[in-house]
């Protein structure tokens, strides 16, 4: 008996396949769904975000300038030589460098030690949690004026103390060559502050309390107790912070703008700054943007090592 004859005798007959597959196989809408709900978040991104960036990194390979009857050509690397050489540029990127990290570094330490205190059981919490992210709801530009009052050389809050405790007669802290840029600083401190508070916040009420208690019940004092219990929780959401604080910081314009517009003599004139000069001021467009170009490749490779540093982290844990 042949199989085939076995298999029509049993009346077991395998249905034809091609229509009954289309039939009974459903078709996956999902993939065009999803689409559909991330257009309207996705379009405003292409069309003010990487539309912008891309024509920024086009505009850099040429000799843009302002005026209407001006024609633009293309010039290939040329800018990015002439910035090579450019020692206002590069001395500008240190001062950058240096905003950043002196914002970055107490402004993380400041805030943990905020966010530890605000996660004790203390009265009126709430309210303490509330003052504590003021600066964060003011714009920068307001944060530059209130603090240019502090400044004040004349009438300013901070002089009028030092007056009135007998230190001396204050000084003019924006505009004098080694007291510009720390004081910028403080300002930065305080205004970032408080985003910075709320994330370590977040990441320390995620910590369980068994943990704590178990280590009190061992003898653990409190830097232990940090140390073994809260900053492995707490670790991730603090590498991430200080990753965002410090590409926030190093691309600050607004608030050092209000408060010393880059001066005096070019102290406190951050990257950012000296590519808008470049731009507004002298109609360097192509040059500016060349600025523009070199300070997103320095945060790339900020982010690409930060998250090697995450991964790598990952892996040994």
């Amino acid at each position: 008996m042949t199989l085939a004859s076995a298999t029509v005798r049993s009346g077991k007959h395998d249905p034809p396949a091609g229509p009954q597959d289309k039939r009974s196989r459903p078709v996956d809408r999902k993939g065009a769904g999803t689409w559909f709900l991330v257009l309207p978040a996705l379009i405003p991104i292409l069309i003010l975000s990487v539309g912008p960036l891309l024509y920024g990194i086009a505009l850099a390979f040429t000799d843009a300038q302002s005026g209407r009857t001006r024609s633009t050509q293309w010039v290939g690397g040329l800018n990015f030589q002439d910035l090579l050489h450019d020692t206002l540029f590069w001395d500008s990127f240190r001062i950058g460098l240096v905003w950043a990290f002196g914002v970055t570094v107490p402004q993380f330490a400041l805030a943990l030690g905020l966010a530890l205190l605000l996660n004790q059981n203390l009265r009126m919490r709430w309210l303490a949690r509330a003052l504590a992210i003021i600066p964060w709801a003011m714009p920068e530009v307001v944060v530059g004026i209130m603090w240019r009052l502090v400044y004040n050389p004349d009438a300013g809050v901070l002089n009028e103390t030092i007056r009135d405790l007998g230190l001396g007669d204050g000084r003019d802290w924006l505009t004098g060559l080694a007291t510009a840029l720390p004081a910028v600083i403080v300002v930065g401190v305080w205004a970032g502050m408080p985003q910075t508070t709320v994330a370590l916040l977040a990441g320390l009420q995620n910590t369980p309390h068994e943990l704590h208690e178990a280590a009190a019940l061992d003898g653990a004092g409190a830097w232990r107790r940090f140390r073994t219990v809260t900053w492995p929780v707490l670790r991730p959401v603090a590498l991430a912070i200080t990753a965002l604080n410090f590409i926030w910081n190093f691309n600050s314009f607004a608030l050092v703008y209000v408060l010393t517009n880059g001066g005096p003599g070019g102290r406190t004139r951050l990257p950012m700054l000296f590519a808008y000069e470049e731009a507004f001021h002298y109609g360097q467009f192509g040059y500016a943007a060349a600025m523009g170009c070199v300070m997103v490749a320095v945060i790339s490779v900020i982010l690409a090592v930060h998250l090697a540093g995450r991964l790598r982290g990952g892996e040994d844990r």
